[in-house]
């Protein structure tokens, strides 16, 4: 029978009580009362109850009598007033059911290895290996189709703004910098490769350079990392560059594009302009270049304090470059020891040696280090911390790094502990005027601190650029959301001179220049306009549109932490013949024959 649908599953309403109607879809449960079968049939709108009864077709009764989860259904009948008693409030469809007298097993199913209604108490590795199936849940489908919404809303917006968007290439140059690149070896240039692209950030310049003035694009990009809840090895980004820009413009459009998500798809006003701090405020103050603003529990210096006082290994930090920093608990003094015993553990992940505290009773101060300090050192810690009767002062010191890592993740760990953290609130921040290097101690050289096509404060660039590169700002700039980075961008270097001054302090020589970026050289010569642009995390910012857990709920088929997909086992061998054909050969190793 040729079967056309009339109507979706989740649009039945009293409207079409007494039409004929046609139903395709999945059988979400089957109950049998008496005779009677019930089956809620879905697709991706939601659900129909559907009914079958001998008085009113036995033979489709009698085939509905075979039907089991997740058999793929058609069926024709009547819209109907559920009975008193059995109408369902929660869902939109729950007053109505189609009386059906016809039906069609379009394809059986095998028994699911899970319930699509118990999806939340099923391992996510059986999930992720059948994962055709839990998309069929309408959580991740909902997902899906915000996420189908959002670009749309993301395109239209930025055409309003004047931008049209260009697609650039998925097969590139390799220019490691930065993460690993995914290579693709070529067939018909044997022993040479493709790289698969991190960004589309030097092909955005060249547009800019070609005269296109506002691109978008909304990207796939590649990168070959570790990987955590919120990062997967194929990721989407909303890619923007503009000509003759300023930081300025490119807060605004991207203001405006929140402002528009969150909007539209959370009915939710959004307050902008967005403060901005410096890397500098973000890291003092938070202890990270993505800070939560959400809460206070904010750093505090007090390494003139500490130096003074008679704890000598807060003395000897501080006189070897460290710094000593705390932060206020209050109402934290109710911690037991066994609680601090935790966190000077939590505080260990990042590298700190210990973690000393400090306890403000009505009585005094209660900590094994209290004796170190003098009255005039309590009252000088107590007026710079704020700390009163009842708080809690946690100390770190070490190195600068070590510090910051150490209590602006501790900060945010007390924070969840005790509920500190307001639900359904967004905190935007701009984190403006990164160092533009950072000093790798694996490679022992500088690199750079986004990549090395920003713009440098040109008179830091002056005044730092032979001695101390690491003092030279960048006019680099991200966006946090809660504490986490959705996007980063900059002013981009569009003359040739200023890029050789930045591959030579990255420590490159004609030859390395010419060849990873020799084509960039050639047309930065050719008048290239001053033009600067922002990536945003697509799929992260999902995460926070659809309040999901982790970046996998707002893509139809993630990687795990490992880059495989346990649905189609990728990554996979491949034959001889493929191998030979590319001019390869695998090297024997564990696992593995040659």
């Amino acid at each position: 029978m040729n079967w056309e649908r009339t109507h979706f599953c989740g649009d039945l309403r009293q409207e079409q009580i007494g039409n004929e109607v046609v139903l395709v879809g999945w059988c979400q449960t089957r109950r049998d009362h008496g005779g009677v079968i019930f089956v809620d049939l879905r697709d991706y709108t939601g659900l129909s109850q559907v009914v079958f009864k001998k008085e009113i077709s036995s033979e489709a009764h009698q085939l509905g009598d075979s039907i089991r989860s997740e058999y793929v259904l058609a069926v024709r009948g009547q819209v109907e007033h559920r009975i008193e008693g059995n109408v369902n409030p929660k869902l939109p469809t729950g007053e109505v059911e189609v009386l059906v007298d016809q039906l069609e097993i379009l394809n059986p199913s095998e028994t699911p290895p899970f319930l699509l209604e118990e999806r939340e108490q099923v391992d996510e590795k059986i999930r992720l290996t059948y994962r055709f199936l839990e998309l069929r849940h309408p959580i991740l489908q909902r997902n899906l189709m915000q996420r189908s919404q959002a670009m749309q809303l993301v395109r239209s917006y930025f055409t309003a703004e004047k931008f049209f968007e260009v697609e650039t290439p998925i097969l590139t140059k390799s220019t490691p910098e930065g993460a690993r690149d995914y290579l693709v070896p070529s067939r018909v240039s044997p022993g040479q490769f493709y790289a698969l692209p991190q960004s589309p950030q030097l092909f955005k310049q060249l547009l800019m350079i070609s005269g296109y003035d506002r691109y978008i694009q909304i990207a796939r990009c590649f990168r070959d990392e570790d990987l955590r809840g919120n990062r997967q090895p194929e990721f989407t980004q909303i890619d923007l560059e503009l000509s003759f820009t300023s930081p300025e413009e490119i807060y605004r459009l991207v203001e405006g594009l929140m402002v528009h998500l969150f909007g539209e798809l959370l009915q939710m006003e959004v307050s902008i302009p967005f403060p901005r701090m410096t890397y500098q405020e973000a890291m003092d103050q938070y202890g990270s270049d993505a800070p939560d603003t959400r809460f206070e529990l904010k750093l505090v210096d007090l390494s003139d304090i500490a130096s003074e006082c008679g704890l000598r290994v807060f003395s000897e930090v501080v006189k070897g470059g460290g710094m000593v920093k705390a932060i206020r608990v209050p109402g934290g003094a109710d911690l037991s020891r066994k609680a601090l015993d935790d966190l000077t553990e939590f505080a260990a992940i990042y590298g700190a040696k210990g973690m000393a505290w400090i306890k403000r009773n009505a009585e005094g101060w209660q900590s094994p280090i209290a004796k170190f300090f003098s009255e005039e050192h309590q009252a000088s810690l107590e007026a710079r911390t704020g700390m009163e009767v009842g708080d809690l002062v946690l100390f770190c010191a070490d190195k600068p790094g070590i510090v910051h890592d150490t209590l602006g993740n501790l900060r945010k760990e007390i924070a969840r502990q005790r509920g500190l953290i307001p639900e359904n609130e967004f905190r935007f921040v701009w984190v403006t005027d990164f160092p533009l290097f950072e000093y790798s101690e694996t490679e022992k050289r500088y690199v750079s601190s986004h990549h090395p096509f920003t713009m440098p404060n040109l008179e830091d660039f002056e005044l730092h650029g032979g001695d101390h590169p690491e003092r030279i700002r960048s006019r680099a700039y991200d966006i946090t959301l809660n504490g986490v980075e959705i996007g980063g961008g900059s002013i981009r270097i569009h003359r040739s001179d200023i890029q050789d001054r930045v591959f030579k302090l990255l420590n490159l020589d004609d030859d390395e220049i010419e060849s990873k970026f020799g084509f960039l050289m050639k047309a930065l010569s050719y008048g290239a306009p001053p033009h600067g642009g922002i990536a945003l995390g697509f799929d992260r910012i999902m995460m926070f549109l659809l309040k999901t857990e982790s970046i996998r709920d707002v893509i139809a088929f993630p990687k795990t932490q490992r880059a495989s997909c346990l649905m189609t086992e990728a990554p996979s061998n491949v034959s001889q013949d493929q191998l030979e054909e590319l001019q390869l050969r695998i090297r024997a190793s564990v696992g593995n024959q040659s």
